[in-house]
């Protein structure tokens, strides 16, 4: 598993590619629904001052995230 990651450790700026999705039952069907599925390109927009939410560039649509959630959703980082 290397190069692979928890979303939530994406740094702002930051652009990866979803590799897996680690959510079972409705939260796995949410995410599915806002466009997170394997081979989607995220971008981590900002994190909020207490770090939690964590808001994402997913399919043209920025999308807020909480920490527990988005560490469910594993990515591989995109190099420059």
């Amino acid at each position: 598993m290397q190069d692979i990651y928890p979303l939530s450790q994406l740094r702002e700026g930051q652009e990866a590619k979803v590799t897996g999705i680690l959510a079972t039952g409705s939260m796995r069907r949410r995410l599915q629904d806002i466009g997170i599925i394997e081979g989607t390109n995220v971008e981590c927009l900002q994190k909020s001052p207490a770090g939690d939410p964590i808001a994402y560039l997913i399919r043209g649509a920025a999308i807020a995230l909480r920490k527990e959630d988005s560490s469910d959703i594993l990515v591989r980082l995109k190099m420059a």
